[in-house]
């Protein structure tokens, strides 16, 4: 009885000293709470997601530069595989930066000459044996090179992949996966890239092309990392198209200089594409 008159004793003191709580008020409070979390969470998803992206970028950039440098001189064999012949080409390239680029022939005979020189984001082809000059609209731009397994926009690399594209980033413990969407504005045939990188080299590993429908359409895979004027750099490129049974084209470098003396602006002149050297 003593215990019970206590408890009653103790509630009245309760409802006397604490008047009940406004539950309006409460739900008020909860919800803005809950509220400032969320868009805590979105705003920490939202930076995560952005420090991501600029890691990709900065990636694809690297990867990008990483046969050019400021300035850049090659030799190249390039070999075009088929069920039908075996192709090989000698080529020289020079580029300056990303806004210049110049691929001339040397062998074989009945090649040698044709050059394509790129100034910005224009394109031109020089045949010696008519002696034409010949520009490449965008609309050719995911056509063959040469009859090659590479497009003219992979050749010359009009296509800015960090400004076309949307980027987003992966990574396991030997490689980052950056994938990347073309943007609605962007022109091209395919619906995805994924780009692997090796991290303990920072070279790359391997894209991968997809349409529209998510379908791999085509692989190029970098091979046999060489020490080219203390870089180390994949020496060999292998495209392989898999909608094309028994094709693919293979580029080795067998020469890369950084940085040589005599490559200015001016090298990836109009006049130049058609000397024929």
């Amino acid at each position: 009885m003593i215990f019970a008159y206590f408890l009653s004793q103790r509630y009245y003191l309760l409802r006397v000293n604490y008047p009940p709580v406004d539950q309006q008020k409460v739900k008020s409070v909860i919800q803005k709470t809950l509220g400032i979390i969320f868009l805590n969470i979105i705003s920490i998803s939202i930076a995560c997601a952005e420090s991501d992206e600029r890691a990709a970028v900065k990636l694809i950039n690297d990867m990008e530069a990483i046969y050019r440098g400021k300035a850049s001189t090659a030799t190249l064999t390039m070999t075009i595989t088929s069920p039908h012949y075996k192709r090989t080409m000698k080529m020289t390239s020079q580029n300056l930066g990303k806004e210049f680029s110049f691929i001339r022939i040397l062998s074989p005979k009945k090649d040698k000459g044709i050059a394509t020189l790129k100034r910005y984001k224009e394109m031109w082809n020089f045949f010696p044996k008519i002696n034409k000059r010949i520009k490449v609209p965008p609309s050719m731009m995911m056509g063959s090179w040469m009859g090659s397994d590479f497009t003219n926009d992979d050749l010359i690399k009009q296509t800015t992949l960090t400004e076309d594209y949307a980027l987003s980033l992966k990574e396991n413990d030997s490689d980052y996966t950056i994938t990347l969407v073309p943007k609605e504005q962007t022109i091209t045939v395919w619906g995805k890239i994924e780009y692997i990188v090796n991290k303990e080299y920072r070279v790359p590993v391997a894209q991968k092309f997809y349409d529209e429908q998510g379908k791999l359409i085509r692989t190029l895979d970098f091979k046999a990392i060489k020490n080219f004027s203390g870089r180390m750099i994949p020496s060999v490129l292998i495209m392989t198209p898999l909608n094309k049974k028994g094709h693919k084209t293979t580029i080795v470098y067998d020469e890369l200089e950084f940085d040589p003396e005599g490559i200015v602006e001016t090298t990836f002149s109009l006049r130049n594409l058609k000397k024929r050297t």
